[in-house]
């Protein structure tokens, strides 16, 4: 899947760089800094680590009988290693929320993601005092957005070590530490007590999930009576063919790309919702275009040259890609990050795809209520 070769070029749009790309202008435009060396060392993991965690995390997707569920089995491993591998890209090239929004038009990216963030505080009713849960809530982009305008009290449920610390480096450095903190726990066995929660939101982290009913669950364990989950699911939508190839493949990509163990239907979504007992509010897929929001969500991915977001662009990602690859070849960065950052690429292309034929939604918004009354 992996490997050097013209092939693997071809897939993902690959070749020989542009000789109007000087060396200079592609530092200037990547921005080659301390934030750029972390990302390309993947130092936390320790340069002998980064290898074998990126072999462990491939082997998992191997195709034989049984695939599926084995990575359902290991969703807690297959989440852990691939965070380790891409927190740092993620971050360099994403920033501190990694997740999608839809956008106005004229509206940049780090507005778009802010917005879609408040969107659940406003929805949820957050407000000063209240026991919030972000499940999934990665380096804590969302989190501190979120108890800024809020005044709530933000738990960040992570089971990777390295996000945790570097989601508190950043919380202090907001001066967010009293109202924002993290909790170490797999988000199927979060060691809080049942009912001690006023609201839940997850963005794009449910999906790695083993099952929806699993995750839900505790979900509704741990809310209060009348109190609210929402969440941004990524799912397959009614236009996904499970028999047609080329979305079979599309839907493989981004598992492979983006550490999933399965990706269901919006409509396996609603139905688990409501088998662990919850009360459906509302639910839209987000990620359709329209008047409102006319800019689709991939479009930073989609080909073409944005200044605005050049590293996220297939060209930013295309240098990129070679920038790391020649930083591996000479000994900077250790062997396992140009296969972590193809993993990435297989994530691209899968998410392009997928969005462009509608098969896909990385944000199919529902919000639902923990009865008052248990029967």
């Amino acid at each position: 899947m992996y490997k050097e070769d013209q092939g693997a070029q071809r897939k993902f749009g690959l070749g020989q760089a542009p000789s109007i790309l000087s060396s200079r202008s592609v530092l200037k435009f990547l921005r080659i800094d301390r934030g750029c060396i972390r990302t390309m060392s993947l130092a936390h993991l320790g340069k002998e680590n980064v290898e074998n965690t990126a072999q462990n995390y491939a082997s998992m997707y191997k195709e034989d009988q049984g695939a599926v569920e084995k990575r359902k089995e290991s969703y807690a491993t297959i989440a852990k290693q691939y965070y380790d591998l891409v927190t740092d890209f993620y971050e360099y090239g994403w920033g501190q929320s990694f997740h999608f929004a839809p956008r106005h038009a004229y509206e940049s990216i780090p507005s778009s993601l802010a917005r879609h963030e408040l969107f659940l505080a406003l929805r949820l009713g957050l407000k000063k005092g209240m026991k919030v849960l972000d499940v999934g809530c990665g380096i804590g982009g969302p989190m501190r957005e979120i108890a800024r305008f809020s005044g709530a009290n933000v738990i960040g449920i992570n089971i990777n070590d390295y996000q945790i610390k570097r989601g508190t480096q950043l919380n202090q450095q907001a001066g967010l530490s009293s109202t924002c903190s993290f909790l170490k726990a797999d988000f199927l066995k979060i060691p809080l007590e049942e009912g001690s929660v006023d609201a839940i939101y997850a963005l794009d982290a449910t999906c790695h999930a083993p099952d929806k009913v699993s995750i839900y669950s505790e979900m509704y364990r741990l809310l209060k009576p009348g109190g609210y989950f929402a969440a941004y699911e990524w799912c397959v939508t009614d236009e996904y063919d499970a028999t047609n190839p080329v979305h079979q493949e599309i839907k493989k990509n981004i598992e492979i790309g983006d550490g999933l163990p399965n990706l269901d239907s919006t409509e396996d979504v609603l139905a688990a919702l409501q088998k662990c007992g919850f009360e459906l509010v509302e639910h839209k897929d987000l990620a359709i275009v329209d008047a409102i929001n006319p800019v689709a969500w991939y479009q930073p991915f989609a080909p073409g040259l944005s200044l605005q977001s050049f590293r996220v662009t297939a060209v930013g990602k295309w240098i990129t890609h070679y920038l790391v690859a020649g930083l591996e070849k000479i000994g900077f960065a250790p062997k396992g990050t140009t296969s972590t950052h193809e993993m990435l690429m297989l994530a691209h292309d899968g998410m392009v795809r997928g969005g462009k034929t509608g098969i896909f939604t990385p944000m199919f918004f529902f919000m639902v209520r923990k009865p008052l009354s248990q029967q």
